[in-house]
């Protein structure tokens, strides 16, 4: 079975495209790029939260970011897909490509990291 496969059904074309072919979804074209109401970000895919909304912030970049997820909800893995050296952030239950995360800029975040996420990675459950 393909990577993805089982999923394939519940998602949309953009939203398998992004998670298991690593397509990037248009800056500010996401839903979620400026959302800030209290909730949880969680996995399009397989449904596991990853990111807390007191974590996210606008870094003016057209996608949503957020300076830490939810620990040991993520994985990391070199991507020298465009001719540079990023970090891509995957889920760690389904393995759906979420985005990159950055270091050593300067975000004025608790980390000076963004985790920069495409927004059809994610479902978001608002706080009751």
């Amino acid at each position: 079975m393909a990577k993805g496969e089982k999923y394939k059904a519940k998602l949309t074309p953009e939203q398998y495209d992004v998670l298991f072919n690593s397509a990037t979804e248009a800056p500010f074209s996401g839903e979620y790029d400026q959302e800030f109401k209290p909730g949880i970000y969680a996995c399009a895919a397989c449904g596991t939260q990853l990111f807390e909304s007191g974590k996210k912030f606008d870094a003016h970049c057209g996608w949503p970011s957020f300076y830490d997820a939810i620990p040991g909800r993520v994985k990391f893995h070199e991507d020298k897909s465009m001719g540079v050296t990023r970090t891509e952030v995957t889920c760690a239950t389904c393995g759906g490509h979420l985005g990159h995360v950055f270091e050593g800029e300067k975000f004025g975040t608790p980390t000076d990291q963004r985790y920069c996420i495409n927004s059809l990675s994610l479902t978001f459950t608002p706080e009751k």
